[in-house]
């Protein structure tokens, strides 16, 4: 029998026009929806000045507002950087920009990192505190150009459109990589008369020197990979019969080119070819080098070797002593020597600590370690180089700053904190009298005149800059990787074979 009440609620006129007038509006707001969603762009700000570039989840670009980078391990020191900057009044301050990989997802890279944005932190409240109210005073603000910093080019964009008001950008600092991508954005900022500090740089390549400048307006505070292999033979005194060198073949890494390059200058006259390994075209990643360092050991064990240099990044380092500490001549002593990248081991849960109880001594050239500048029995301080009084200084600001307690023995605060200081040094010296803040190309003209009493007087030692912004004779901690993974500082030693004179002038070369 058919329903009657169904037949007049749902099939009369009337409400077949109100169902199908419902039926439209829901069509045209499905229709409105997806139309708005096509043509309204995606907001993927993360802050000021910060946003995801597309197919990208890190947040790129410059901030001082406490902005972390969704990184939360830096979360501390970026509110207290937005913290300092608040305190600045519009029209008294010059910025400073750290430009770091921060959000990079490797642990060792993402520590250093972190304890780079301290020191400089420390550094900018010295400035701003602790320097007689000298001016212009210090914004800082936090860089990142991402994983490899291969994100670089829209973040030097935006740096470079920072120089006007409000911002006054007179330095960048950070850029503490000697890779492709620093390279480059080294070039970029420097082509465009941006003052640069660089704080661990250390290849040959990415300086200037006699008869080219590639990078005009380029200062560094940490010795050049040569300097390094200097250090460390002066400290050493290796005999080459009884060296072997192990060398990443990966071309475009200009730390790792010019570290094999400098320790193979040291080695001339070795009786043994390099022993060779390549690594992944990003050196963080594992890839299948252990493999190569496993017979790379067999082959150490078949020489008469007992130091062994090694050119590559700290993963690949890490690689190998773990090998060795598994070779199957255990019952001979070899002893390491590699670059400042040695400084990440002792933060590196993959280490094999038993690796280094086996016969095994690992040493490397370190950019600074707080014990160098500390007298112990038999290791008196230096007359000339550097002073426990600096370096006292740099611990009495990490206090005052709120900073304490910070991790100092991979020496990246500190060598930060120097670079900091090398760049206010450089504005307030260029900031005529009468004025507020420095022309941004008057900054950059300034290091040659670093050095003698114009000299800062760095927690890692001096920085006494030639002509070239390339500092002279600096101090170079040895540090030695003890069995339980800590730092152990070994011993100062100079590219020069001993401490700057006290006047601390570079002499003239050729």
């Amino acid at each position: 029998m058919p329903n009657r009440l169904r037949y007049r609620v749902f099939y009369t006129t009337r409400q077949k026009i109100v169902t199908s007038v419902l039926a439209l509006i829901v069509l045209a707001a499905a229709v409105t929806y997806t139309v708005d969603r096509l043509t309204t762009p995606e907001d993927r700000s993360c802050a000021a000045g910060v946003e995801r570039p597309a197919g990208s989840s890190e947040c790129i670009g410059v901030n001082g507002d406490g902005h972390a980078f969704g990184v939360p391990a830096l979360a501390g020191a970026a509110a207290a950087i937005a913290r300092e900057n608040e305190t600045l009044k519009p029209g008294t301050y010059a910025t400073v920009a750290l430009l770091l990989p921060l959000t990079s997802p490797d642990s060792g890279t993402r520590m250093k990192v972190l304890h780079e944005i301290q020191g400089a932190y420390a550094y900018q409240w010295r400035a701003n505190h602790a320097s007689n109210d000298q001016t212009p005073k210090i914004r800082l603000v936090l860089a990142n150009t991402g994983r490899g910093s291969a994100r670089w080019r829209p973040v030097v964009e935006r740096l470079k459109t920072m120089t006007g008001a409000p911002d006054r950008l007179r330095a960048v600092s950070g850029v503490a990589t000697s890779s492709t991508p620093v390279r480059e954005a080294v070039t970029a900022l420097t082509g465009a008369g941006i003052a640069v500090v660089g704080t661990t740089i250390t290849a040959d390549d990415l300086a200037n020197g006699p008869g080219r400048t590639p990078f005009p307006g380029l200062a560094r505070v940490s010795p050049t990979n040569s300097d390094e292999a200097k250090a460390l033979a002066h400290f050493g005194k290796v005999d080459a019969a009884k060296a072997l060198l192990v060398q990443d073949t990966r071309s475009g890494d200009h730390y790792t080119d010019t570290l094999k390059a400098a320790f193979a200058a040291s080695l001339k006259g070795a009786p043994y070819e390099p022993q060779l390994f390549t690594s992944p075209p990003d050196a963080t990643d594992e890839g299948t080098t252990a493999n190569t360092f496993r017979q790379i050991t067999h082959l150490i064990c078949d020489t008469r070797a007992e130091t062994v240099f090694f050119a590559g990044r700290h993963t690949q380092l890490r690689q190998f002593i773990n090998a060795l500490g598994d070779r199957g001549c255990a019952e001979r002593h070899f002893t390491v020597l590699t670059g400042d990248e040695g400084s990440y081991l002792g933060a590196d849960g993959r280490l094999d600590r038993d690796a280094l109880k086996a016969r095994l001594t690992v040493r490397y050239a370190s950019l600074a370690h707080p014990d160098a500048w500390k007298p112990a029995p038999g290791r008196p301080v230096p007359a000339a180089g550097g002073s426990t009084a600096d370096y006292d200084r740099f611990l009495a600001d990490l206090v005052a700053a709120g900073l304490e307690p910070v991790a100092l023995q991979d020496g990246q605060a500190i060598v930060a904190y120097d670079a900091m200081a090398t760049a206010v040094h450089a504005i307030r010296q260029a900031t005529g009298e009468g004025a507020h803040y420095p022309a941004p190309a008057d900054v950059a003209t300034q290091w040659p005149q670093v050095k003698g009493s114009l000299r800062v007087r760095g927690a890692s030692g001096w920085i006494c800059l030639d002509n070239h912004g390339n500092p002279y004779d600096k101090a170079v901690p040895i540090v030695e990787l003890a069995p339980d993974g800590s730092q152990r500082f070994v011993q100062l030693a100079w590219p020069e074979g001993r401490p700057p004179a006290a006047d601390c002038l570079p002499p003239k070369r050729g």
